[in-house]
């Protein structure tokens, strides 16, 4: 039994509609502990948005972004070090992860970077001109004035 109900944040999101329904088909890999690597999505303007993971002791060779048919997936494998220092206690998880987010229509990846053990992908809403709602004038019998259009044969 869940102890946190998913369709209170439904109100609040725009650009990831279908997100947080679409989560709960990628549970888990087999092995991997739920919810590692943890990460934030943020809206950052109107039409912004960032998912942040904590990819603490991944350089950036280590990580792979790709996005494919508004699936976003960011994978992480730990290159073996050249380094024989013996480790006596490992509190920094260095395992391999494959995190999945599903994208909303018209979301795009505008970029990532890694900056202090955290991968910040942005996003924009780009929605076409046509798919934008637009305003209709309503106008009354009275205030309305035909157009006369002139038709002369030349």
């Amino acid at each position: 039994m869940r102890a946190f109900d998913p369709s209170l944040l439904y109100r609040s999101t725009v650009g990831f509609d279908r997100l947080f329904t679409l989560l709960d088909q990628f549970g888990p890999e087999t092995g991997q502990a739920p919810g590692y690597p943890p990460y934030n999505i943020e809206r950052t303007g109107e039409n912004d948005y960032r998912i942040s993971v904590a990819v603490a002791g991944f350089a950036e060779p280590d990580l792979n972004i790709e996005v494919k048919e508004n699936a976003l997936t960011v994978k992480g494998e730990k290159q073996p070090s050249e380094s024989r220092s013996e480790v006596l206690h490992q509190g920094i998880a260095a395992r391999a992860f494959e995190r999945r987010f599903q994208l909303a229509d018209y979301v795009v990846v505008k970029g990532a970077s890694l900056e202090n053990g955290l991968l910040h992908i942005d996003l924009v809403r780009e929605v076409p001109e046509a798919k934008k709602p637009r305003t209709i004038a309503i106008t009354s019998n009275g205030s309305a004035q035909p157009q006369v259009i002139e038709n002369r044969a030349a």
